[in-house]
Protein backbone atom coordinates (compact mmCIF):
# COMPACT_ATOMS: atom_id res chain seq x y z
CA UNK A 1 0.00 0.00 0.00
CA UNK A 2 2.64 2.59 1.09
CA UNK A 3 4.55 1.72 -2.96
CA UNK A 4 0.92 2.59 -4.57
CA UNK A 5 0.72 5.66 -2.20
CA UNK A 6 4.63 6.73 -3.17
CA UNK A 7 3.94 6.18 -7.10
CA UNK A 8 0.20 8.67 -6.79
CA UNK A 9 1.96 10.91 -5.04
CA UNK A 10 4.93 10.81 -7.70
CA UNK A 11 2.34 11.15 -10.54
CA UNK A 12 1.11 14.54 -8.66
CA UNK A 13 4.30 15.89 -8.72
CA UNK A 14 4.87 15.02 -12.09
CA UNK A 15 1.87 16.70 -13.39
CA UNK A 16 2.25 19.72 -11.52
CA UNK A 17 5.77 20.14 -12.54
CA UNK A 18 4.75 19.91 -16.49
CA UNK A 19 1.14 21.24 -16.01
CA UNK A 20 3.12 24.47 -14.43
CA UNK A 21 5.66 24.18 -17.08
CA UNK A 22 2.85 24.10 -19.54
CA UNK A 23 0.78 27.15 -18.22
CA UNK A 24 4.35 29.33 -17.35
CA UNK A 25 3.21 31.60 -20.54
CA UNK A 26 0.84 32.68 -18.63
CA UNK A 27 2.75 34.32 -16.63
CA UNK A 28 5.78 36.20 -18.97
CA UNK A 29 2.88 38.42 -20.50
CA UNK A 30 2.01 39.94 -16.59
CA UNK A 31 5.85 41.27 -16.54
CA UNK A 32 5.44 43.64 -19.61
CA UNK A 33 6.62 46.39 -19.87
CA UNK A 34 9.84 44.44 -18.73
CA UNK A 35 12.16 42.95 -21.57
CA UNK A 36 13.21 39.37 -21.88
CA UNK A 37 16.68 40.06 -20.79
CA UNK A 38 15.75 42.03 -17.72
CA UNK A 39 12.93 39.35 -17.19
CA UNK A 40 15.83 36.67 -17.63
CA UNK A 41 18.20 38.42 -15.33
CA UNK A 42 15.30 38.50 -12.65
CA UNK A 43 15.20 34.91 -13.17
CA UNK A 44 18.65 34.06 -12.35
CA UNK A 45 18.73 36.38 -9.42
CA UNK A 46 16.06 35.46 -7.62
CA UNK A 47 16.39 31.44 -8.79
CA UNK A 48 19.29 31.53 -6.84
CA UNK A 49 17.69 32.39 -3.73
CA UNK A 50 14.94 30.36 -3.84
CA UNK A 51 17.35 27.67 -4.30
CA UNK A 52 19.95 28.36 -1.78
CA UNK A 53 16.43 28.86 0.84
CA UNK A 54 15.46 25.42 0.21
CA UNK A 55 19.24 23.48 0.12
CA UNK A 56 18.99 25.33 3.44
CA UNK A 57 15.62 23.27 4.17
CA UNK A 58 17.16 20.25 3.47
CA UNK A 59 20.74 20.90 4.41
CA UNK A 60 22.51 19.91 1.00
CA UNK A 61 25.69 21.57 1.34
CA UNK A 62 28.44 18.59 0.82
CA UNK A 63 28.30 19.10 -2.98
CA UNK A 64 29.56 22.64 -2.92
CA UNK A 65 33.08 21.92 -2.10
CA UNK A 66 33.15 19.01 -4.48
CA UNK A 67 32.06 20.81 -7.33
CA UNK A 68 34.65 23.95 -6.60
CA UNK A 69 37.69 21.66 -6.53
CA UNK A 70 36.44 19.47 -9.72
CA UNK A 71 37.42 22.00 -12.79
CA UNK A 72 35.60 19.39 -14.83
CA UNK A 73 32.21 19.50 -13.54
CA UNK A 74 32.84 23.44 -13.47
CA UNK A 75 33.28 24.36 -16.67
CA UNK A 76 30.58 21.56 -17.52
CA UNK A 77 28.35 23.32 -15.41
CA UNK A 78 29.12 26.86 -17.01
CA UNK A 79 28.67 25.82 -20.16
CA UNK A 80 24.61 24.51 -19.24
CA UNK A 81 24.46 27.92 -17.41
CA UNK A 82 24.66 29.50 -20.79
CA UNK A 83 22.74 26.86 -22.87
CA UNK A 84 19.76 27.20 -20.60
CA UNK A 85 19.99 31.51 -20.11
CA UNK A 86 19.49 30.96 -24.28
CA UNK A 87 16.77 28.66 -23.67
CA UNK A 88 15.16 30.30 -20.89
CA UNK A 89 15.61 33.98 -23.11
CA UNK A 90 14.72 33.01 -26.16
CA UNK A 91 11.51 31.52 -24.50
CA UNK A 92 10.23 34.39 -22.80
CA UNK A 93 10.72 36.80 -25.49
CA UNK A 94 8.81 34.24 -27.88
CA UNK A 95 6.02 34.57 -25.67
CA UNK A 96 5.67 37.85 -25.01
CA UNK A 97 5.91 38.59 -29.00
CA UNK A 98 3.19 36.45 -30.11
CA UNK A 99 4.84 32.95 -30.86
CA UNK A 100 3.54 30.95 -28.24
CA UNK A 101 2.63 27.83 -30.72
CA UNK A 102 6.47 28.04 -32.31
CA UNK A 103 7.67 27.76 -28.70
CA UNK A 104 5.46 25.10 -27.75
CA UNK A 105 7.03 23.19 -31.19
CA UNK A 106 10.52 23.69 -29.84
CA UNK A 107 9.49 21.75 -26.72
CA UNK A 108 7.43 18.77 -29.01
CA UNK A 109 10.50 18.25 -31.57
CA UNK A 110 12.88 18.44 -27.97
CA UNK A 111 12.93 14.44 -28.14
CA UNK A 112 13.84 14.06 -31.57
CA UNK A 113 16.60 16.52 -31.41
CA UNK A 114 18.12 14.79 -27.92
CA UNK A 115 17.23 11.26 -29.90
CA UNK A 116 19.44 12.36 -33.24
CA UNK A 117 22.18 13.86 -30.42
CA UNK A 118 22.41 10.74 -28.99
CA UNK A 119 23.46 9.42 -32.14
CA UNK A 120 25.72 11.77 -33.74
CA UNK A 121 27.77 12.96 -30.16
CA UNK A 122 27.32 9.44 -28.50
CA UNK A 123 27.54 7.04 -31.57
CA UNK A 124 24.04 5.22 -29.47
CA UNK A 125 22.31 3.31 -32.41
CA UNK A 126 18.52 3.70 -32.93
CA UNK A 127 15.86 1.00 -33.22
CA UNK A 128 14.27 1.10 -36.76
CA UNK A 129 11.11 2.81 -35.08
CA UNK A 130 13.10 5.48 -33.79
CA UNK A 131 14.78 5.93 -37.16
CA UNK A 132 11.34 6.16 -38.44
CA UNK A 133 10.33 8.65 -35.69
CA UNK A 134 13.28 11.27 -36.39
CA UNK A 135 12.86 10.99 -40.23
CA UNK A 136 9.16 11.93 -39.90
CA UNK A 137 10.26 15.13 -37.17
CA UNK A 138 12.71 16.13 -40.04
CA UNK A 139 9.80 15.74 -42.50
CA UNK A 140 8.00 17.75 -40.11
CA UNK A 141 10.31 20.73 -39.93
CA UNK A 142 10.54 20.90 -44.04
CA UNK A 143 6.52 21.62 -44.22
CA UNK A 144 6.90 24.06 -41.21
CA UNK A 145 9.71 25.72 -42.65
CA UNK A 146 7.34 25.86 -46.18
CA UNK A 147 4.37 27.22 -44.09
CA UNK A 148 6.21 29.64 -42.09
CA UNK A 149 8.02 31.12 -45.49
CA UNK A 150 11.37 30.45 -43.66
CA UNK A 151 12.71 28.09 -40.99
CA UNK A 152 11.05 27.40 -37.60
CA UNK A 153 14.15 28.81 -36.21
CA UNK A 154 12.55 29.12 -32.57
CA UNK A 155 11.69 26.14 -32.52
CA UNK A 156 15.13 24.92 -33.52
CA UNK A 157 16.91 27.15 -31.56
CA UNK A 158 14.70 26.06 -28.31
CA UNK A 159 15.06 22.28 -28.95
CA UNK A 160 18.48 22.50 -29.59
CA UNK A 161 19.61 24.27 -26.72
CA UNK A 162 17.65 22.50 -24.13
CA UNK A 163 18.84 19.14 -26.02
CA UNK A 164 22.74 20.13 -25.17
CA UNK A 165 21.31 21.30 -21.34
CA UNK A 166 20.34 17.70 -21.15
CA UNK A 167 23.24 16.18 -22.68
CA UNK A 168 25.54 18.26 -20.44
CA UNK A 169 23.78 17.98 -17.08
CA UNK A 170 23.86 14.27 -18.04
CA UNK A 171 27.69 14.36 -17.93
CA UNK A 172 27.51 16.45 -14.53
CA UNK A 173 25.60 13.98 -12.66
CA UNK A 174 24.05 16.74 -10.08
CA UNK A 175 21.12 16.40 -9.01
CA UNK A 176 18.03 18.98 -10.31
CA UNK A 177 18.18 21.33 -7.24
CA UNK A 178 22.26 21.33 -7.11
CA UNK A 179 22.53 22.13 -10.40
CA UNK A 180 19.88 24.70 -10.74
CA UNK A 181 21.89 26.47 -7.80
CA UNK A 182 25.36 25.80 -9.55
CA UNK A 183 24.03 27.21 -12.85
CA UNK A 184 22.06 30.23 -11.28
CA UNK A 185 25.31 30.91 -9.34
CA UNK A 186 27.25 30.89 -11.94
CA UNK A 187 25.64 33.35 -13.80
CA UNK A 188 24.62 35.51 -10.62
CA UNK A 189 27.31 38.06 -11.41
CA UNK A 190 26.89 39.55 -14.74
CA UNK A 191 22.72 38.73 -13.81
CA UNK A 192 23.08 41.03 -10.52
CA UNK A 193 25.35 43.64 -12.53
CA UNK A 194 23.00 44.24 -15.60
CA UNK A 195 20.16 44.52 -12.87
CA UNK A 196 22.42 46.88 -11.90
CA UNK A 197 23.27 49.19 -14.77
CA UNK A 198 19.76 49.10 -15.66
CA UNK A 199 18.64 50.66 -12.67
CA UNK A 200 21.34 53.28 -12.82
CA UNK A 201 20.99 54.13 -16.37
CA UNK A 202 17.01 55.19 -15.53
CA UNK A 203 16.05 51.33 -17.88
CA UNK A 204 15.24 49.33 -14.86
CA UNK A 205 11.19 48.74 -14.32
CA UNK A 206 11.77 46.66 -11.35
CA UNK A 207 11.04 49.66 -9.44
CA UNK A 208 9.52 52.04 -11.73
CA UNK A 209 6.42 49.84 -12.47
CA UNK A 210 5.53 50.09 -8.79
CA UNK A 211 5.12 47.64 -6.07
CA UNK A 212 3.12 44.82 -7.93
CA UNK A 213 5.55 44.75 -10.92
CA UNK A 214 8.31 44.49 -8.53
CA UNK A 215 6.85 41.66 -6.94
CA UNK A 216 5.77 39.73 -10.11
CA UNK A 217 9.57 39.96 -10.84
CA UNK A 218 10.78 38.60 -7.81
CA UNK A 219 8.57 35.79 -7.92
CA UNK A 220 10.29 34.87 -11.27
CA UNK A 221 12.13 32.66 -9.03
CA UNK A 222 9.18 30.84 -7.45
CA UNK A 223 8.35 30.18 -11.32
CA UNK A 224 11.53 28.97 -12.10
CA UNK A 225 12.23 26.85 -8.58
CA UNK A 226 8.67 25.13 -7.77
CA UNK A 227 8.18 23.20 -11.00
CA UNK A 228 12.09 21.58 -10.37
CA UNK A 229 11.28 20.93 -7.43
CA UNK A 230 8.01 18.92 -7.89
CA UNK A 231 10.03 17.46 -10.70
CA UNK A 232 12.65 16.29 -8.69
CA UNK A 233 9.85 14.72 -6.26
CA UNK A 234 8.66 12.99 -9.12
CA UNK A 235 11.54 10.92 -10.55
CA UNK A 236 12.22 9.13 -7.07
CA UNK A 237 8.70 7.79 -7.08
CA UNK A 238 7.76 7.04 -10.60
CA UNK A 239 8.98 4.65 -13.41
CA UNK A 240 11.01 7.15 -16.23
CA UNK A 241 8.62 5.61 -18.97
CA UNK A 242 5.74 7.77 -16.87
CA UNK A 243 7.95 10.44 -16.59
CA UNK A 244 8.27 10.65 -20.35
CA UNK A 245 4.71 10.30 -21.15
CA UNK A 246 4.38 13.24 -18.60
CA UNK A 247 6.77 15.54 -20.69
CA UNK A 248 4.35 16.18 -22.99
CA UNK A 249 1.73 17.86 -21.47
CA UNK A 250 4.10 20.96 -21.18
CA UNK A 251 4.02 21.63 -24.77
CA UNK A 252 0.11 20.23 -25.16
CA UNK A 253 -0.31 22.92 -22.55
CA UNK A 254 1.70 25.75 -24.88
CA UNK A 255 0.00 24.85 -27.80
CA UNK A 256 -3.70 24.77 -26.54
CA UNK A 257 -2.63 28.59 -25.09
CA UNK A 258 -1.16 29.78 -28.08
CA UNK A 259 -4.12 28.05 -30.36
CA UNK A 260 -7.04 28.77 -28.13
CA UNK A 261 -5.92 32.05 -25.48
CA UNK A 262 -3.12 34.11 -27.46
CA UNK A 263 -5.21 33.39 -30.74
CA UNK A 264 -2.55 32.63 -32.75
CA UNK A 265 -2.70 31.77 -36.23
CA UNK A 266 -2.52 28.04 -37.50
CA UNK A 267 -2.90 27.74 -41.62
CA UNK A 268 -3.19 24.37 -43.04
CA UNK A 269 0.56 23.55 -43.72
CA UNK A 270 1.23 24.40 -39.76
CA UNK A 271 -1.46 21.65 -38.50
CA UNK A 272 0.28 19.48 -41.55
CA UNK A 273 3.40 19.57 -40.15
CA UNK A 274 2.13 19.78 -36.05
CA UNK A 275 0.56 16.72 -36.94
CA UNK A 276 3.48 14.62 -38.44
CA UNK A 277 5.88 15.69 -35.30
CA UNK A 278 2.77 14.18 -33.19
CA UNK A 279 3.23 11.51 -35.63
CA UNK A 280 7.01 11.10 -34.38
CA UNK A 281 6.09 11.19 -31.15
CA UNK A 282 3.92 8.64 -31.01
CA UNK A 283 6.20 6.20 -33.07
CA UNK A 284 8.84 7.29 -30.59
CA UNK A 285 6.14 6.88 -26.93
CA UNK A 286 4.88 3.73 -28.57
CA UNK A 287 8.23 1.97 -29.64
CA UNK A 288 9.27 3.15 -25.68
CA UNK A 289 6.74 1.37 -23.88
CA UNK A 290 7.21 -1.64 -25.94
CA UNK A 291 10.64 -1.68 -25.33
CA UNK A 292 10.23 -1.11 -21.23
CA UNK A 293 7.57 -4.15 -21.49
CA UNK A 294 9.71 -6.35 -23.25
CA UNK A 295 12.82 -5.39 -20.67
CA UNK A 296 10.29 -6.03 -17.40
CA UNK A 297 10.11 -9.43 -19.03
CA UNK A 298 13.23 -10.37 -19.61
CA UNK A 299 14.27 -9.09 -15.84
CA UNK A 300 10.84 -10.98 -14.64
CA UNK A 301 12.51 -14.56 -16.68
CA UNK A 302 16.09 -13.88 -15.40
CA UNK A 303 15.10 -13.70 -11.74
CA UNK A 304 12.78 -17.04 -12.26
CA UNK A 305 15.83 -18.54 -13.82
CA UNK A 306 18.04 -17.16 -10.95
CA UNK A 307 15.11 -18.58 -7.98
CA UNK A 308 14.79 -21.78 -10.09
CA UNK A 309 18.34 -22.60 -9.83
CA UNK A 310 19.77 -24.48 -6.64
CA UNK A 311 21.80 -22.62 -4.61
CA UNK A 312 26.12 -23.79 -4.55
CA UNK A 313 26.27 -26.47 -2.08
CA UNK A 314 29.23 -28.77 -1.12
CA UNK A 315 29.30 -31.88 -2.08
CA UNK A 316 28.07 -34.34 1.19
CA UNK A 317 30.60 -37.69 0.68
CA UNK A 318 28.30 -39.66 2.31
CA UNK A 319 25.15 -38.72 -0.45
CA UNK A 320 24.58 -40.75 -3.25
CA UNK A 321 26.08 -39.64 -6.39
CA UNK A 322 23.55 -37.10 -8.50
CA UNK A 323 22.24 -37.95 -11.86
CA UNK A 324 23.87 -36.15 -14.78
CA UNK A 325 20.32 -35.10 -15.16
CA UNK A 326 20.17 -33.20 -11.98
CA UNK A 327 22.98 -30.75 -13.13
CA UNK A 328 20.62 -29.08 -16.30
CA UNK A 329 19.66 -26.03 -14.29
CA UNK A 330 23.55 -25.22 -13.71
CA UNK A 331 24.08 -25.32 -17.51
CA UNK A 332 21.19 -22.29 -17.86
CA UNK A 333 23.70 -20.23 -15.07
CA UNK A 334 26.16 -18.83 -18.38
CA UNK A 335 23.15 -18.32 -20.73
CA UNK A 336 21.97 -16.13 -18.38
CA UNK A 337 25.06 -13.99 -17.38
CA UNK A 338 25.42 -13.26 -20.30
CA UNK A 339 22.08 -11.64 -20.97
CA UNK A 340 22.57 -7.66 -21.07
CA UNK A 341 21.12 -6.21 -18.25
CA UNK A 342 17.62 -4.12 -18.92
CA UNK A 343 18.37 -0.63 -18.87
CA UNK A 344 16.41 1.77 -16.82
CA UNK A 345 15.55 4.47 -20.12
CA UNK A 346 13.63 2.37 -22.45
CA UNK A 347 14.23 5.01 -24.83
CA UNK A 348 17.72 4.66 -24.84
Amino acid sequence: MEGKNEQRAGLLYGIGAYGMWGLVPLFWPLLKPSGAVEILAHRMVWSLGVVAVALLVVRRWAWIGELVRDRRKLGLISVAAATISVNWGLYIWAVNNGHVVEASLGYFINPLVTIAMGVLLLGERLRPVQWAAVATGLVAVLVLAIGYGKPPWISLVLAFSFATYGLVKKKVGMGGLESLAAETAVLFVPALGFLLWLAATGGSTFTAGGAGHGFLLAATGIVTAVPLICFGAAAVRVPLSTLGLLQYLAPVFQFGLGVLYFDESMPPERWAGFALVWLALSLLTWDALRTARRNRALALRLLATAAAAPAAMPPDPGAPAQAPAASAPDSAAPAADSTPTPRSSPAQ
